[in-house]
């Protein structure tokens, strides 16, 4: 990768005006590690006012000062996430970021052997898929470009010509897009005869992992038990330890989500059918479905990702 200096004097001796901006002077979070995007807004305004003469402008990414002045970074997202927040502090045209892929793939191109890039989708489609695994994109990289309405393109460096994957507010087709898969799932289950007549049972349960700051993936109900999924054990026996009043309480390790991410995908002709007549001899622990108009999840052991990922390959997309 090219260095800041370096990509400066280079510049110089090609003639092109440009103007090193250095992220600690404009890039902030607040008390709560999240980026103070009017600040940056109001700063990186007034620094290109003092350099209209320039062309180029360059800045450093992940980097920034913290609500204390101290030099701090992003804590998520890296140079992605900083190009987005600029990209929104300027309202750019466009946010371009440049990887080593053509765009984002129907799957996961290191395990399926014949993938294809998706053209175009939409913020929340892009979202799920960073969120459930797509390793391209930091889910953190989407919302400040969605948030302000600026067009992100995910673009190759090695295939400059590629037309790579456009990100917008439009989804440009209906249908199943793409899958992923997240791992190092741990599944929780809490089973109590009371569930049905206990108010504020749920909100009890997820007061637990509030505490801990442990976000919850995946969540299923039924009369007598909740099955839920957390991607961090850090807090694990303290929860597990504080769950136990409200019933049994079982868990696994090692499980994987695989998410099925389109636009309108619940409304698409016999597309539930095809999903699961392409993973029928696989073992489903969870199913959400529901929750999004763009994403079905599907909760299986960590042992059986690389099978599903392909066998999803066949029946979804046609491609072996």
């Amino acid at each position: 990768m090219l260095s800041t200096k370096l990509f400066c004097t280079y510049l110089e001796e090609q003639g092109t005006p440009h103007q090193l901006l250095p992220a600690l002077e404009f890039m902030s979070i607040d008390q709560y590690d999240e980026p103070q995007i009017g600040s940056i807004k109001v700063k990186l305004s007034q620094l290109l006012k003092e350099h209209q003469d320039k062309k180029i402008f360059v800045t450093q990414g992940y980097i920034c000062r913290n609500a204390r002045g101290e030099v701090d970074n992003l804590k998520r997202g890296g140079s992605d996430y900083s190009a987005s927040l600029i990209a929104a502090a300027i309202n750019a045209s466009v946010c371009e970021i440049w990887t080593d892929i053509d765009g984002m793939h129907n799957n996961d191109p290191r395990i399926v052997k014949k993938t294809v890039p998706v053209e175009q989708m939409s913020f929340d489609e892009a979202a799920e898929l960073a969120y459930f695994g797509a390793k391209i994109l930091h889910p953190a990289s989407i919302w400040p470009a969605q948030l302000y309405n600026i067009p992100v393109k995910l673009l190759n460096t090695m295939q400059p010509d590629a037309k790579g994957t456009t990100i917008t507010g439009e989804a440009g087709s209906v249908g199943v897009k793409a899958v992923a898969a997240k791992d190092n799932i741990t599944a929780i289950r809490i089973k109590s005869s009371r569930m049905l007549l206990a108010y504020g049972f749920l909100r009890k349960i997820f007061e637990v992992f509030e505490k801990y700051r442990t976000p919850i993936d995946m969540i299923t109900t039924s009369e007598v038990a909740v099955s839920l999924t957390i991607d961090s054990d850090s807090n694990l026996d303290k929860i597990l330890r504080e769950l136990e009043p409200f019933g049994t309480v079982e868990m696994d390790k090692d499980q994987t989500i695989i998410s099925v991410v389109g636009n309108q995908i619940a409304q698409t002709q016999d597309m539930v059918k095809k999903l699961f007549g392409s993973i029928m001899n696989i073992p489903v622990r969870m199913v959400s479905y529901g929750g999004s108009p763009h994403n079905i999840s599907l909760l299986v052991p960590a042992t059986y990702k690389v099978q599903i990922l392909q066998q999803l390959n066949r029946g979804m997309f046609g491609l072996e």
